[in-house]
Parts: C-alpha cells; structure tokens; sequence
C-alpha cells in the first residue's frame, strides 16, 4: 500500500457532522495519480512509486521527461514525487492511484505544501517584534535592534532574527484528520487548513506521528 498521494487545494468550507456540528474543511482534490516508476529494496534499496499529476502540454516538456512519461502511456505531467510503499508489487507503471485507494475517512495525515510567499519583510511582520516607542520623539520604531555580542565572539550568531525573506517555503502540517473521500470527484475534505495557495501543489501522507 501506498502511503500518500498528490493533490491540489480547491480550497476552504464547512461541512456539517451528523450532530449538527460544522466542521471547517480544505477541500483537495486528490489524483488520480499515474504510476511513473517503480523503485524496490532488491534495486533500489527502498520501496517507493513515482506518481504523476496533472496534465501538461507535451511541447513543453524536454524529450528526456518525454521519453520517460512515455512508458506510462498517460501523456505528460506537471507534477512529479516520490512516494514510499510497503510493496509495490501490486502496482505497474501506467496504472492509476486514486484517492479512496489510499485514504479513508478518519484517517490521521500529514500535508505538505509550499506557503504564500509575502516577499522581503522587516522583523515586525516576520518575527512579531514590538518595535520601539510610537512617539515623535523618538528615533526607533520598526527597526530590529542591537544585533552584536560585544568583544566576544565579536560577530552576529547564526540564526539570528532579523528581515528577510517571508514565506515560500515547503511547510508540512501534522496530524490532520481526514473527514470525508469522495471517489467519484476525486475530492479529499480535510480538517483544518493545508499551507499554500488555493490551486497550488500539495501531497497527502499518513501521519507519522498518530496521536495514540
């Protein structure tokens, strides 16, 4: 069995549970995924599918990436990862993941996604610094501060907290509790909100820390 899948956020709403309680959801929608490779532990040393996702025009893909869609026989992908797999016997290059074949609901997952980029941002808005007395008199309002270590090491730590960029980073969101799959759309309602933009890029794994 496969332990993820790729999808694409739709975006937010709320469904209604049994009880009367609604619950916010980030709607996914999940695959089909086409089986590109195949990696085992007797080759590779790992079990593990490349799966493909999302149509892409096959003039704008170079004939190496051509070449290598062309043995599953689905035409091209904008999309591409690698997914680990207790066996991948019962898989073959071409065949396709669906969402229902991986996840079900109640199931614990975690999301992985690239976040909003916001650009350069100065340490009030990137790090929620109080910034300094909002007076006329004053000279210091929105800037970091000292940043030194005096004599010694006489140099700025790694790490520290100053403006830069904000955003556009790979986040991953653990423990997210899957409320309901529906095949026929392909759709995958998840509790909470995934990181990234509405249409961006997002993939599916089992939680890998369950909470017990």
């Amino acid at each position: 069995m496969i332990e993820g899948i790729l999808g694409k956020k739709l975006g937010m709403t709320q469904v209604f549970a049994a009880d009367g309680r609604w619950i916010p959801v980030t709607v996914v929608e999940a695959g089909p995924c086409t089986v590109l490779q195949k990696k085992t532990a007797a080759t590779d040393g790992y079990n593990a599918l490349q799966l493909g996702f999302g149509a892409k025009k096959s003039h704008r893909v170079n004939k190496p990436m051509m070449g290598h869609f062309r043995k599953a026989g689905q035409g091209a992908f904008a999309q591409l990862a690698e997914l680990r797999a207790a066996s991948v016997d019962a898989y073959q290059v071409g065949d396709q993941v669906t969402c229902d074949a991986v996840f079900k609901a109640g199931d614990i997952i975690d999301a992985t996604g690239t976040s909003k980029g916001k650009g350069f941002q100065g340490v009030i808005r990137r790090w929620h610094f109080a910034g300094g007395p909002g007076g006329h008199g004053s000279n210091f309002h929105r800037l970091p501060g000292s940043i030194g270590c005096s004599a010694w090491p006489s140099r700025v730590r790694k790490g520290i907290k100053m403006a830069g960029q904000m955003g556009n980073r790979r986040i991953t969101t653990q423990n997210l509790e899957v409320v309901e799959v529906r095949p026929e759309q392909n759709l995958i309602l998840v509790k909470g909100s995934i990181p990234g933009p509405n249409q961006g890029t997002v993939v599916l794994r089992k939680g890998i820390k369950v909470k017990k």
